[in-house]
């Protein structure tokens, strides 16, 4: 049975490496390599992190960072969703992603975002069936490591109870 639980610095070595198998997939981002734990524990809020567990073994987690330093944007976020490839499509990712919406609602973050590769059809089809919209597409936004310009498609969740 799946317990989606805060992201606890003993989640580090299995968040980061289905960090790395999203990366490694060529459709979750434009990073090459998964950072330290250091370096990804200080660029998400300590809050809003969970993992999805089965057991002891990590299927996946969820994240956010801030989009801005300026208080006018303190309740906007940008969230990152990654599921072991052996657990997708078991329900994991609208459970953490449940759990970030919850979360982030609680602590009066009014708008959650997301930048997805237009590829990556599955996890636009979860963001639209959780209340994400899509407010448009950066085209040709950044290279990728192969030299080929890529699209992103940028979506948002504006919460009804902020």
């Amino acid at each position: 049975m799946m317990a989606v639980t805060p992201m606890l610095p003993a989640h580090a070595d299995a968040v980061l490496e289905i960090y790395q198998q999203g990366i490694d997939t060529g459709n979750a981002t434009f990073e090459t390599a998964a950072p330290s734990w250091a370096d990804f524990d200080a660029g998400h809020l300590p809050g809003h992190r969970f993992v999805a567990l089965d057991g002891d073994r990590v299927l996946g987690w969820v994240a956010c960072s801030p989009t801005s330093s300026r208080a006018v944007y303190a309740g906007v976020v940008s969230e990152s969703v990654y599921v072991r490839p052996d657990g997708r499509g078991r329900g994991v990712g609208r459970a953490l992603l449940n759990c970030m919406i919850a979360s982030t609602e609680a602590a009066g973050i009014w708008t959650l975002r997301a930048g997805i590769f237009p590829e990556n059809t599955a996890s636009l089809g979860l963001h639209e069936k959780l209340g994400f919209r899509i407010v448009g597409v950066t085209e040709r936004i950044g290279r990728f490591r192969d030299g080929r310009w890529r699209d992103v498609v940028q979506l948002e969740r504006r919460s009804a109870v902020v």
